[in-house]
């Protein structure tokens, strides 16, 4: 049968789409449904855990942190990590040795749950496209994140949809339990440790002794104004040109990979600040996301700058002095589990003098006990040496019981994912 117009059309606009999504000028912040469908119209996946990233490759932080667990879980349990987006599997690929695999439509995902016996699905963010995976009641689903931090979302009600939620410490606990209606903590939470934060890397110095170097990592400006905790706009180029004609310091600024993508104002402020740092040269230094592991940044610093973010609680076992920025709105939401009350805050209006607030927190003595005590609430009794180990046998436990609750299910005449 000869095909018709409409079909040699269809076809073409087809292979048109495929074409533009296989190029290097398809944004970063879209999927591009390039899977492997076809290869899996028959096929299994061995794996007992699935870790659903559906995010597109500028979302790729949340999950690279989380690998060499990842791999440690795989040598367990066995592992895959499911994306839709073809870039984002070729850069864990590059990575890691833990299974990828891309499914661009959900008809083939649907399939190969249900000839596969996953028991496990992870997520490592709140995206929409999550319940496309967590609609499957033959699994078991569990939130683990991508850092503890005191921002908001950190307690959000999407926490109910997951069947148990990984927590790092206490406060995170405290956390969820002071601001969810109707949600069971102690059934649901289960305190991990943190595997993703390492021990605090020691102080790589500069050549310049002579000064003090301090690391700037303001995270992004958000899709709503409830989560803007951003400074980048209303600190960033007055605490930067502060520091810079201080003459005390040695800049190191390392934005987060978002900064910008929803706000052009953001945008701008962020180029700003990074032709300020090119301007005074000198060992002053813009750290892209890409190029280093956050421990690599910490390591260089010796003090951290940074919004209400996961970036704080990373740089805590540090023990090194800490200054968090204060959103200039009042519409941000934060949920202060006891860090924000003790750390010092920075207000927009003393950007400028960020100097000299640096200089008293580096001269205060009492500051490392707090510091400490803030270590052991956030990061709990498994951080860092058992944390890892910790997380492997948290799922292997999550595991069994869904093999026990699925088989009594199937035994009362349960069908289906």
């Amino acid at each position: 049968m000869r095909p018709t117009l409409h079909g040699l059309r269809r076809r073409a606009q087809s292979a048109g789409i495929r074409a533009v999504r296989r190029s290097r000028f398809f944004p970063r912040s879209m999927i591009d449904r390039i899977g492997d469908d076809a290869a899996f119209a028959d096929r299994r996946l061995d794996a007992r855990v699935i870790v659903f990233f559906p995010g597109p490759p500028d979302q790729l932080y949340q999950l690279l942190p989380w690998l060499p667990t990842l791999e440690a879980l795989d040598a367990a349990h066995g592992v895959a990590v499911v994306c839709q987006d073809s870039r984002v599997a070729a850069a864990i690929r590059e990575r890691t040795r833990v299974p990828v695999v891309t499914f661009a439509r959900y008809g083939a995902l649907d399939g190969v749950i249900g000839r596969s016996d996953v028991a496990l699905a992870l997520y490592v963010g709140h995206a929409s496209a999550n319940f496309e995976c967590l609609r499957f009641a033959s699994l078991l689903h569990a939130y683990i994140g991508h850092g503890d931090s005191d921002k908001g979302v950190s307690a959000s009600n999407q926490l109910k949809a997951y069947d148990a939620v990984l927590a790092p410490g206490q406060a995170a606990i405290d956390r969820i339990v002071a601001r969810l209606m109707r949600f069971d903590a102690e059934r649901r939470c289960i305190v991990v440790g943190q595997p993703t934060t390492l021990s605090a890397p020691p102080l790589t110095r500069s050549a310049d002794r002579q000064r003090t170097t301090v690391l700037y990592a303001p995270t992004w400006e958000g899709a709503q104004p409830s989560v803007a905790y951003s400074s980048v706009l209303t600190h960033g180029p007055a605490l930067v040109d502060g520091l810079l004609a201080d003459g005390r310091y040695r800049v190191l600024y390392r934005p987060h990979p978002l900064t910008g993508v929803t706000s052009g104002d953001y945008a701008g402020a962020d180029a700003a600040i990074r032709a300020a740092i090119r301007q005074a040269g000198g060992d002053h230094r813009v750290l892209a996301a890409d190029d280093e592991p956050l421990e690599a940044s910490f390591a260089r610093a010796d003090v951290l700058v940074s919004d209400v973010s996961a970036v704080a609680t990373a740089w805590l076992p540090s023990l090194r002095p800490l200054v968090v920025t204060a959103p200039a709105g009042p519409a941000s939401v934060t949920a202060d589990s006891g860090m924000l009350a003790r750390v010092r805050r920075l207000p927009p209006a003393e950007a400028r003098s960020a100097a000299a607030v640096l200089a008293e927190e580096l001269a205060d003595t009492g500051g490392r006990a707090v510091l400490e005590e803030l270590v052991a609430y956030y990061l709990s009794p498994y951080w860092p040496d058992r944390a890892m180990e910790r997380f492997v046998t948290v799922c292997g436990e999550l595991i069994g019981e869904r093999d026990r609750l699925r088989a009594a299910l199937v035994a009362g005449g349960a069908t289906g994912t």
